[in-house]
Order: structure tokens, then sequence, then C-alpha cells
């Protein structure tokens, strides 16, 4: 079964006669115009007017589902930024933790020489 037949049978066709200029003539003699649309009971699936209220709902719909993708890559941005800065007060830490230990080891290293130069110029008194 098509997906867009009608469930009635189509009318049985009637012998139709031409007459002057190619105009269709029903047997009574009466004039009958053909059209390319048929016409169905009720409207098209793809053609039907839409109330206005309906249609205003369905654009607000739309436009709040744009908002949330916006949101949702914003949201995506500022975790990402988040992440990032993060990492980079990790790598500063580290890096202030190897300064504090080279500052450490400087200091004990000054500490000694200067024990070791404490007794220098004692036999200066010249």
């Amino acid at each position: 079964m098509p997906l867009f037949s009608r469930s009635e049978p189509a009318p049985a066709p009637q012998p139709e006669s031409r007459g002057l200029f190619g105009r269709r003539h029903s047997p009574a003699g009466t004039t009958t115009i053909t059209t390319n649309n048929t016409q169905r009971g009720g409207t098209g699936l793809f053609h039907r007017k839409e109330d206005a209220s309906i249609s205003a709902a369905r654009q607000r719909i739309a436009n709040a589902e744009a908002a949330e993708r916006e949101a949702d890559k914003a949201l995506f941005q500022a975790r990402a930024a988040v992440k990032d800065a993060r990492e980079q007060v990790k790598v500063l830490e580290r890096e202030a933790a190897e300064e504090a230990k080279l500052a450490k080891i400087k200091q004990g290293q000054a500490k000694a020489m200067h024990k070791k130069a404490k007794p220098l110029g004692r036999h200066d008194h010249v």
C-alpha cells in the first residue's frame, strides 16, 4: 500500500467527446473543467495552514533549542577554560616548588660558604 494513497476507489471515467477547439464536453453537453489538482477531503500533509499561535510556539521552541545549543557550547568552552587554568596553576606550583628547592640548596651552600669565610681576615691587623 503506498504511503499517500486514498482509501476510496477512483471513480470510473465517463465517456467524453471533444468539442470545437479541444474543449471537453460531457455527454449531457455541459462543460467539465479538469485541473491537475485533485480535490481530497482535508488538506495535504505539507500544505496545511497553521494557526498563528501554533506557528509562534513552534518558532519559540526552535529558538529555545538554538539557545540550548549555544549554552551547551558556552558551557563546554567554560569547562575547557577552567581545565586549562587548573593545569596552568599546577604547572606554576611545580615551578614554584622547584624554585623553592633550588633556593633552599642555594641557601645551604651560602651558609656553608659563610662558615668557611668567617675565619678569614683575622690576621688583617697591620
